[in-house]
């Protein structure tokens, strides 16, 4: 080989090793995960970084409704005892849907609040008792101390992941669900939150606001905030100080997280500031579509060019009223199109022969169908970002939670129709089925967000990985947490600055007063002098 070769080869492998992306070698990531649909997003991001090499260690409880179902997945998992049992949760959760679903609504605010309160305060407290279980396990502490990881991902509807980060010193990634006005983000995190274009959770408004709503916003966001604040400092700070052996709150301590992967983007959000360390990553679970099994395709392809519906209220929601059930299926028994209905409770006596149950659907591959016309969804974050992956047009039945929220925003950007899920008739329900089907405006708007989601530089669940191993490769993101953390509330609102430029104005103004009576005094005694003189 010529020298000329050998330079011309050097430099092929020099570019070669300058285009490759940066990779991290594989590491050793702490996992507290949340539960339920907060589980499947952080399933996604597990099953993508054992994929690349890395070694996944979960921690979880005896009583977990959906993670030891993984143990084959490839994961270590580190199992907490706790003295509840897995049916414990499904029966609270159950009544908090209840509670949300059918009372709520024919309860006065006073008694549905209670009622409300109660439910969440038992599932709050059973996270608290995983917590005292998991930090009275030192032998588990120290064992994890050895094993030196590099990072622990945590859920933040699950407290403590935080809290065990800073008690091994380790860097660590929050995943958190789209609530860009919560407490949490707003107070924790320092995301700015402006009350004049950011909505509150819950309001139901968009960042067009008049002046009423922003009176309502700005009370609503008060109100919210000292709730929240005092259900922190009452639960969760004298917890948070026990276990460090010092002064220490729950927000100061998620506040040190580095990165913040956010389960939205600029698709579903309204325009509003960020922080360099809060990264978009909606829709990191979903795929291109896979072929259906062989039953499910036949009864698609037999709705010609009326195409389907696909219909799903979500893994939680095992069971409606029967009542609800009939209004239901006397709708979808009217329209042309078939629809796949997920449902488990007992068979609607009006069921149409165009609609056919199932316990299970692959939701994804059916949206991703090209004879899918519409999707009938109760407004989870999962679900809506698969329809706004695949272009279809929603009918919202939003129950409780984050829901109406995301339902809304859907609503607002011409992508979906909203209903009352308790008053809603059967004629309400085929109307909004013949609107987002006939309507050709439901679809465009569907389809421009679909174009704005796919039109990123990096595909959401590349991105999660991407800033999961950039706090590995770096030993953590420090140098993108803002300044803000180390404030006071005084100091982040320049509340100490005006003050200081208050009494400056106050001391001139002060000072010149002063000088003028002094000179008009001085003035009027040395004139009547003058005058005798003269």
């Amino acid at each position: 080989m010529s020298a000329c070769e050998r330079a011309s080869l050097c430099f092929l492998l020099l570019l070669g090793l300058i285009q490759t992306p940066l990779c991290v070698t594989a590491g050793k990531i702490l996992v507290w995960p949340g539960e339920f649909s907060h589980w499947l997003n952080m399933k996604t991001i597990l099953d993508e970084l054992i994929a690349r090499g890395h070694s996944v260690t979960i921690v979880t409880h005896s009583a977990t409704p959906f993670l030891l179902k993984d143990q084959s997945q490839g994961y270590t998992m580190e199992i907490i005892q706790v003295p509840y049992s897995k049916e414990d949760i499904m029966h609270n959760m159950d009544r908090i849907l209840k509670y949300c679903v059918y009372d709520l609504p024919n309860m006065n605010k006073f008694q549905a609040f209670l009622k409300l309160t109660e439910a969440i305060g038992m599932m709050l407290e059973q996270n608290k008792v995983l917590c005292r279980e998991l930090f009275a396990r030192e032998d588990l502490l120290e064992k994890w101390r050895k094993e030196k990881f590099d990072v622990l991902l945590t859920d933040s509807v699950n407290v403590c992941g935080e809290l065990l980060a800073q008690k091994l010193n380790l860097p660590f990634v929050i995943s958190m669900r789209p609530f860009f006005a919560n407490f949490m983000a707003r107070h924790c995190g320092q995301l700015p939150a402006p009350p004049s274009y950011v909505p509150a959770f819950g309001l139901g408004y968009t960042d067009h606001m008049d002046f009423l709503q922003r009176v309502m916003n700005i009370l609503f966001i008060v109100f919210h905030d000292i709730v929240s604040n005092l259900v922190i400092m009452a639960k969760w700070d004298p917890f948070f100080t026990d276990v460090m052996g010092k002064p220490t709150t729950l927000c100061d301590t998620m506040g040190k997280a580095d990165i913040w992967l956010v389960r939205t983007y600029w698709d579903f959000e309204y325009p509003r500031p960020l922080l360099p360390n809060f990264k978009f990553v909606g829709g990191l679970h979903c795929k291109p579509p896979k072929p259906l099994p062989k039953e499910m395709e036949d009864f698609v392809q037999s709705s010609g060019d009326d195409g389907i519906v696909v219909f799903s209220l979500g893994s939680m929601i095992k069971n409606i009223t029967k009542e609800r059930a009939n209004t239901i299926a006397s709708a979808l028994g009217q329209i042309p199109q078939k629809v796949l209905w997920r449902y488990t409770g007992e068979k609607p006596e009006n069921l149409g022969p165009n609609t056919r149950l199932y316990d299970w659907i692959p939701q994804n591959d059916l949206l991703g169908h090209p004879k899918t016309k519409a999707f009938i969804t109760h407004g989870g974050t999962n679900g809506i970002y698969e329809a706004i992956y695949h272009g279809v047009p929603m009918v919202g039945l939003p129950l409780f939670g984050d829901q109406p929220d995301n339902l809304n925003h859907m609503k607002t950007k011409g992508a979906a129709v909203m209903l009352d899920f308790n008053k809603m008739d059967s004629k309400d329900l085929k109307q909004a089925l013949n609107d987002v089907i006939n309507n050709p405006s439901y679809k465009e708007s569907i389809m421009r967000l679909s174009r704005i989601h796919h039109d990123q530089p990096m595909k959401p669940l590349d991105q999660a990985i991407y800033w999961i191993e950039f706090v590995m490769r770096h030993k953590g993101a420090k140098h993108l947490r803002v300044q803000a953390h180390n404030l006071t509330w005084y100091q982040y609102h320049c509340l100490d600055v005006a003050a200081f430029l208050l009494s400056v104005i106050a001391l001139v103004v002060f000072i010149f007063v002063k000088t003028c009576r002094w000179l008009f005094r001085k003035c009027c005694r040395k004139t009547p002098a003058k005058s005798k003189k003269e």
